[in-house]
C-alpha cells in the first residue's frame, strides 16, 4: 500500500465491538467492492468497501470476511478470505497479499484464499440462526445501479431462505461514528497532507492561473506525501463558479479581483479530510469581500463551539441557519422586516446559504451516522458555513474538521490558516 502500515489493533477492536452488538448465534458476512468497468477493457479506480476495510484492514479486491462469535469451532469465529494470486496476475497486476500478510494486516488468525469462500460459508451457515448482511445505507445516498453488496445479499437470501436476516448497517453506523485513537491519527495524517497542499497553492495562486492548475498543484502535494489522492472530487472555483456548490469541472481562468473557493482535501489510508478555504486571487481581499468572509468566519466559530456531546446534529444545522440569517441582515443582503414576514417553509436565507453546516467524517467524506441522534465524544464533524451571492460573483465557504470531546471540541485543522489577514500575508510572502 502507498500508506504506512496500520496497527492491526484498530481492526481487531472494530471486530470485537461489532461482535458484541450481534444477536446470539449470528453470522455476519462482508464483501469487497467489485471492479467496475469504465469502457472497453478499462476499469474505474478501485476503492475498498469502507465497512470491509473498517473490520479487516484489507485494501484489496475479492476480499470476504465472516464474523461468527458462536461458531462451533473457535477457528471459524473470525474468517478472512483474500484473492489467490498466480504468475499471470503478478505479471499484469503486481503483488497481492499472501496468507501471512493478510493475517498480519488484519489480525485475523484464520485466513483462506477467496476461492474457498463459498464452501466454508455454506458450511457455517448451517450452524447460524441470524445472518447479518451489509448494504450501503445512507440517507443522502442515491442508487446509481445495483451494488456488489445487494447482489451478494440477494444470492445469500435465495440460497438460505429460512434464516433470520439482520442489517449490519445500523450497528456499523453507531460504531463508525466514534473514532478510536488510531482513526484520529489516520485522519490527522490526511489533514496534515491537506495543509501542505493548501500552503503550497497559497504561493501559487495569482491572476492568470487556471483552476485546473491549482488542482494539479494540490494533487502533487497529496500524492508525494503518501496520500491516496483527493478525498473527493476537488472543487476549485473562481468568481461566479464559487456559487455552484458542487462545481468540479475546474476549467476557468482566475482573474484579478476575484475570489477562489477551494473545497479540496487529501485521503490517507481510506480516511478523508474535508477542507474549504476561500482566498483572493490577487492576494488581498476587497473591503466587501473581507466583510463577507469575516461574517462566514463568525458563523463558523459559533457553530464549532456548539459541537458538544448531547447536541443533535440536525438541530445544530437548523440553529446555525438562524445565526447565518442574522449575519445576512447585517450585510444588508436580507431585510429584518422581510424575514419577519417570510414563509417558514421557504426561508429567505436559503438564497445565500442553501446547505447545512456539518456532517460526519471518516472513511467516507459524508460518513455514516445518525443526524437525529445525540452526539457523543469521539465523533468527527465538518463545520462549513458559507455565503453565496450570485449577483456579485462572490462565493465564500470556510470548513474545518472537529473532534467532539467531553470538553470543548478540538479543531483538527487548527494549524491551517483561516484568518483573512493570515491568508493575505502568506499569499504575499516570498
Amino acid at each position: 500500500m502507498r500508506y504506512q502500515t496500520i496497527n492491526s489493533e484498530l481492526f481487531k477492536q472494530n471486530r470485537k465491538n461489532f461482535a458484541k452488538a450481534m444477536k446470539k448465534n449470528s453470522l455476519a458476512v462482508f464483501v469487497s467492492n467489485d471492479i467496475v468497468t469504465r469502457s472497453a477493457d478499462a476499469a474505474y479506480k478501485w476503492r475498498q468497501n469502507p465497512d470491509t476495510f473498517y473490520l479487516s484492514g484489507i485494501d484489496q479486491e475479492e476480499t470476504f470476511l465472516i464474523l461468527f462469535p458462536d461458531a462451533p469451532e473457535a477457528k471459524h469465529r473470525e474468517v478472512l478470505f483474500v484473492r489467490r494470486t498466480n504468475e499471470q496476475i503478478a505479471i499484469w497486476e503486481g503483488k497481492k497479499h499472501t496468507i501471512d500478510e493478510a493475517k498480519t494486516i488484519s489480525g485475523v488468525e484464520t485466513v483462506y484464499w477467496s476461492d474457498s469462500f463459498e464452501d466454508i460459508f455454506n458450511m457455517l451457515m448451517h450452524y447460524a440462526t441470524h445472518v447479518y448482511l451489509n448494504t450501503n445505507e445512507h440517507d443522502r445516498s442515491i442508487s446509481m445501479g445495483e451494488a456488489t453488496e445487494v447482489k451478494f445479499a440477494r444470492k445469500v437470501m435465495n440460497d438460505f431462505p429460512l434464516h433470520k436476516y439482520e442489517r449490519s448497517s445500523p450497528l456499523l453506523h453507531e460504531l463508525r461514528v466514534t473514532k478510536s485513537k488510531y482513526e484520529i491519527d489516520l485522519l490527522g495524517k490526511a489533514i496534515d497532507i491537506t495543509n501542505k497542499g493548501f500552503q503550497r497553492v497559497l504561493k501559487f495562486i495569482k491572476p492568470g492561473v487556471w483552476e485546473y492548475e491549482v488542482e494539479a498543484e494540490l494533487t502533487h502535494e497529496y500524492v508525494i506525501n503518501r496520500g491516496t489522492g483527493h478525498a473527493y472530487e476537488p472543487i476549485v472555483a473562481t468568481g461566479a463558479n464559487a456559487c455552484v456548490l458542487h462545481y468540479v469541472s475546474n476549467e476557468a481562468q482566475c482573474k484579478a479581483g476575484e475570489l477562489l473557493l477551494m473545497d479540496c482535501a487529501a485521503e490517507y489510508a481510506n480516511y478523508c479530510a474535508d477542507l474549504t478555504r476561500t482566498v483572493p486571487v490577487s492576494g488581498k481581499f476587497t473591503a466587501r469581500q473581507k466583510s463577507i468572509y469575516n461574517a462566514v468566519l463568525r458563523v463558523h466559530r459559533k457553530a464549532a463551539a456548539m459541537m458538544k456531546p448531547g447536541v443533535v446534529l440536525n438541530d445544530l444545522n437548523n440553529e446555525v441557519r438562524l445565526i447565518m440569517q442574522d449575519e445576512l441582515i447585517k450585510l444588508k443582503l436580507l431585510k429584518a422586516t422581510d424575514v419577519k414576514k417570510q414563509n417558514p417553509d421557504a426561508p429567505l436565507y436559503k438564497k445565500y446559504f442553501p446547505h447545512g453546516t456539518a456532517h460526519f467524517l471518516g472513511l467516507d467524506v459524508h460518513d455514516v451516522g445518525n443526524r437525529f441522534a445525540k452526539l457523543k465524544a469521539g465523533a468527527v464533524l465538518t463545520c462549513e458555513p458559507g455565503i453565496y451571492i450570485r449577483a456579485e460573483k462572490i462565493g465564500i465557504r470556510i470548513e474545518n474538521n472537529l473532534l467532539i470531546t467531553n470538553n470543548k471540541p478540538v479543531d483538527l485543522m487548527a494549524k491551517i490558516p483561516i484568518e483573512a489577514e493570515e491568508i493575505e500575508e502568506l499569499m504575499n510572502s516570498k
